[in-house]
This record gives structure tokens, sequence and C-alpha cells, in this order.
């Protein structure tokens, strides 16, 4: 700095630049990634994508969802009945003090009153939001759940795809919905266009598991792993659960426990999935009844492309490290930012301004791991040409 005289753009300028700039520095950002690709350094075709929940400029008092405002109403509601009951006391009083105690508790009543009248009002808008939430500072900002601390935090969530040889993060996008089910093909897609193969190995988490996402992946040329999540019921109240039934492909029937065969029985519609119902007649009559199920009989339901998820889960067994391999793979990135972050996160507001900004992060991110990984002259020597 000294060689400057401590001369430095504004912050305003910076500002105003980040502003006017936005579609520029996400198109660097990715020509970054495009240039690492022709420096040969992706070899593998292997990426670990994961999320994170990254706060907003929204603090949780300024986001509303039904349910908060109704725990509002409501303790709004209990300090009004508090205070006219003191009013009641204040009224059978005959001191001094209760007549500007009493004007003192009715100011105090008709400003709750009047919260109570924003609380409907803001009722009102959240009931019409799309998604049943609003927020005020910055409109585009939801409550999300933190797995982690068991809390919740307004504000986006980040997804990446990061290079499992080089940690680079060669795809990203943040979004404000709270959970990844739905995210697993996008970013997969993502990521192999920016790597530029046909083919691409995806590995995540149990929160990306969705039949749908994992047969996309499939379609597209890119082979996914991604644990099952163990949602049964029955095996947390201690019964059998579906992965305790085996099913027989060329027989189109289920094994149970005890060996007996849970024969197709009609197709069904739900949730836009084709499912296949699957039981047996001799259920009643089985010594392990009540460790299966609580009616008649046990019902499996199959998924018409459940063959799609059961490769998969051989997939993952014949690849123990591939969960390891992710963990180590991702937890770094995000260290990363969210350290230089600080603990605001985000500084922008709405979802185009807070991608900006991520992209700055991220392409900075990859310039210090190209950096470390290419070394300076090289980098700037390739960067030139």
């Amino acid at each position: 700095m000294w060689l400057t005289g401590r001369l430095a753009p504004d912050f305003k300028t910076i500002a105003n630049f980040r502003q006017a700039n936005g579609p520029a520095i996400r198109a660097v950002c990715s020509q970054f990634i495009v240039l690492c690709r022709q420096l040969g350094l992706f070899t593998r075709a292997v990426v670990a994508i994961d999320s994170s929940k990254m706060k907003a400029v929204n603090n949780r008092d300024k986001n509303f969802t039904a349910a908060k405002v109704q725990s509002r109403m409501k303790q709004v509601q209990d300090n009004i009945d508090r205070y006219l009951e003191e009013l009641d006391r204040a009224d059978r009083e005959e001191s001094d003090i209760a007549e500007p105690k009493a004007a003192r508790l009715k100011e105090k009543i008709a400003r709750l009153r009047d919260q109570i009248c924003a609380l409907e009002a803001r009722e009102e808008e959240v009931r019409l939001a799309p998604d049943q939430q609003v927020s005020l500072t910055d409109p585009d900002a939801r409550a999300m759940a933190t797995a982690g601390r068991g809390t919740s935090l307004v504000g986006y969530n980040l997804q990446v795809a990061v290079d499992t040889q080089h940690h680079l993060i060669v795809a990203h996008e943040v979004i404000n919905i709270g959970n990844d089910r739905g995210q697993l093909s996008t970013m997969a897609a993502k990521a192999k266009d920016a790597l530029g193969v046909e083919a691409l190995d995806a590995i995540a988490d149990k929160g990306y598991f969705k039949g749908e996402e994992i047969r996309t992946c499939e379609g597209i040329g890119v082979t996914a792993f991604v644990p099952r999540p163990l949602t049964s019921g029955a095996k947390a109240r201690g019964r059998f659960g579906k992965q305790d039934f085996v099913y027989l492909e060329q027989e189109d029937v289920y094994r149970c426990p005890v060996g007996e065969r849970l024969i197709y029985r009609f197709t069904s519609v739900e949730a836009d999935m084709t499912l296949h119902s699957y039981w047996s007649s001799n259920c009643q009559a089985c010594a392990l009844h009540d460790q299966c199920t609580t009616g008649k009989e046990r019902r499996i339901k199959r998924w018409e492309h459940e063959a799609v998820v059961e490769v998969m889960g051989r997939r993952l067994d014949r690849r123990p490290d591939a969960m390891r391999i992710r963990r180590q793979t991702v937890e770094h990135p995000f260290g990363t930012l969210k350290t230089w972050m600080g603990s605001t996160h985000f500084l922008m507001k709405t979802l185009k301004h807070v991608g900006t900004e991520t992209s700055l992060h991220i392409l900075a991110y990859n310039l210090k791991r190209m950096i470390s990984t290419f070394g300076v002259q090289p980098l700037i020597a390739a960067i030139k040409t």
C-alpha cells in the first residue's frame, strides 16, 4: 500500500461495481473453471455435492411464517390480558398513584392492540405469499432449519459441486429452498457441463436422496453415489423395515424374513409416482406377525423405477470410501468461505445480488487454490494466454 500512498477505491465504488456487473462477475467465475479445465486439472471427473445454510441480511424477528405470526399474536394477547387484570386492580385502589398507573396501563394496552392489528395484516401477507413466508429486510431470504444445531436461520442455501482432486468449486448455485432433495441432478448437470465430460461420478449425502433425481442423473450420464436414509417408522419402533424384505426380480415378488412370498397385488399413483403393492395372504398365521405389522398383513410398496436405486445401493457397497471422500472434499471450501464472510455471511440482499456476492467469494477461493496448486507465475501466464 505504501507504493500507492494508501490509494484505494472507496467502499461505494466497490459496491457500485459489484451491483452493476453481476452477470460479468458470474461469467468470470465460470470462465475460470474453463481455464482450469484447459490446464488439464480435471482428470478424474468426480465431484462431491453438498450445501450449507448461509445467513442473510434479515433478522429472525423480521421473518414471518403462519406459525410464527400466531405465536406472536398469542404473546401479545397474553400481555393485553395481564395488563387488563392490572388495570382492574388499579381501578379498585383509592391511592394517589392509582390514576396515573391506570393511564400508563391504558397506553400499553392501546399499543399492544395496535400490534395485534399489524400482526393480523402480516398474517394476510403470509397467507398470500407463494411459500407462506415473508421476510421484511431481504424479501428473498427464507427461514431454514440447520441440522447441526437443531435451530434455524434466515438466509439462503448455497449448493456447490467440488472437484475431489484439487478441491476446486466447479459449480455453484444459491437457492432459497431449505432442503436438498431436488438439487442432485441440477448440480450434477452443472458440474458435468463445467468439466466438459461425457460421464461424471457425483457423491452426495443422504439429504440429496430422491428416486426421481437419481433416475434423472442416470439419464444424463451421471453416476450418483447417495446413501439411502433409513426413514422406516416400523424399524424405529422395533419391527421389520422394508430393507429386511428381499426383492426377487425374476419372480416379481418380495421374500419376507421368514421366507414367505409377497406377491404383486395392484398399482397406484402417489405424489406422481407409480407404485406397485405386494403382500402375502399368510401373514395372520405367521409367528412373527406382531414383529412385522400392526395390520392384517404387511404391505410393501415398490416404485416402478426402484431398480435404479437398488443398483446405486450396490454401487455404494462396492465403494465404502465414497462418504469419506465427500466429507474431506466439501468441508474445506465451506469452512474457508464462512471464515471469509464472517458471522453475518451475506452482505447483499435479494437472490440475484446474493448470487453475485457468492460468485465473488468462490472466484477468490478458486484463485487461492490454483495459486497453491499451480503457482503464481504459471497461473498468470495461463491467464494471459
